[in-house]
């Protein structure tokens, strides 16, 4: 653990240490060893990517660099049609699809604003880094996603894009992360001691575990519940993908978070350990409401105790990951096929419209 005295003492300690690694080049110095690094609180060279500390970070990078995708290679032609249709979707399924887009894209942005603003500069290891600046880029596939599809369709692009400060469901989760947002992108904000530690290590537990790990969850069931009844199958595999990546994202995050414990134990005091533990659960809280609000008469087989139930499944991983005991011993999963689709081998789309093989800095191959 670093002690810095002042806050102007960590500020100016900080800028010389380097947030480019480059800002004093001294000639001769030790090359970087693997013991030099560590996750935050590290001074050295974060330009010197080898030689690896944390290979998982540089694996989730490959990983997420073969399963490369556009949108616009996703034919969007059957759900145009269906939209269209007078009677091709009931008001419900068409409520769920603009309110899915209109939270996603909102979220999305927002998650990729907080990467490459406050994550990216607070996160010292060059491994780790690497695997956000992938992130980062996957954020904005994800964005011009939502865009395609609210494009495509001719939907009011003013209506779902502002739909986080019209729908008090949609404006409720949106409002819960911009404290955290806030905490991160303070300039002044600097890590060093265990108070400013643990609020990095809070605002990404916020971020990573209950705004990417369940805030995104009821959103991703209802849309690719569509798809497996051969509804709006475009929209559905856009989600498809998304959703993968989202899970590499969330896992990232949760061995980042997990490293700085492990790094950094004097932070994971039991009062903080239910501080996280609340957290988590009011992040649960608020997507129960979010679901119920989205399909209050149920609908594609699902209905709000239903994704109640699915989320008090996922609470319980997200706060195992995490080293917490479970809130809700014995709850299961009422939507297995969930997990069906995360597993998924890459090469044979879920909704069987076609077979899809992914290229390394490719397009699609469409048989």
């Amino acid at each position: 653990m670093l002690d810095w005295n002042t806050a102007e003492d960590r500020n100016t300690e900080q800028a010389t240490a380097g947030a480019t690694g480059l800002e004093n080049i001294e000639l001769g110095a030790r090359r970087v060893q693997v013991d030099d690094k560590k996750i935050i609180n590290c001074r050295a060279d974060l330009n010197q990517l080898v030689p690896f500390k944390y290979r998982w970070a540089w694996e989730k990078y490959l990983a997420g660099s073969e399963n490369h995708w556009m949108p616009q290679e996703i034919p969007m032609g059957r759900d145009i049609e269906l939209w269209k249709s007078r009677d091709g979707l009931s008001e419900d399924e068409r409520t769920i699809v603009k309110r899915n887009l209109g939270f996603f894209s909102t979220a999305d942005s927002l998650v990729a604003n907080n990467l490459v603003l406050a994550v990216y500069r607070h996160i010292t290891n060059p491994e780790c880094r690497q695997y956000l600046l992938r992130q980062a880029f996957e954020e904005a596939v994800h964005t011009h996603a939502y865009q395609y599809v609210i494009e495509s369709l001719s939907m009011d692009e003013g209506e779902v894009f502002n739909m986080y400060r019209e729908v008090p469901s949609v404006a409720a989760k949106a409002e819960w992360a911009l404290p955290y947002t806030q905490s991160l992108g303070d300039p002044n904000f600097v890590t060093g001691t265990p108070e400013d530690d643990q609020r990095l290590l809070r605002d990404l537990i916020a971020f990573y575990v209950v705004f990417e790990g369940i805030f995104f969850y009821t959103g991703f069931a209802q849309v690719l519940s569509l798809g497996r009844r051969n509804k709006m199958t475009g929209t559905a595999e856009q989600f498809q993908y998304i959703l993968r990546d989202e899970s590499m994202h969330m896992n990232f995050g949760i061995d980042v978070i997990n490293q700085i414990k492990l790094e950094n134990p004097e932070l994971w005091t039991p009062a903080f350990q239910q501080e996280m533990r609340d957290l988590v659960l009011e992040g649960m809280e608020l997507e129960i409401a979010y679901a119920r609000d989205t399909m209050p008469r149920g609908v594609l087989g699902m209905n709000g105790d239903m994704m109640a139930e699915y989320l008090h499944f996922i609470a319980n991983r997200r706060l195992v990951q995490i080293g917490l005991p479970e809130a809700f011993p014995g709850a299961e999963n009422p939507l297995p096929w969930m997990s069906e689709i995360m597993d998924l081998k890459k090469e044979k789309n879920f909704f069987e419209t076609r077979v899809t093989e992914y290229r390394t800095g490719g397009a699609l191959s469409w048989d």
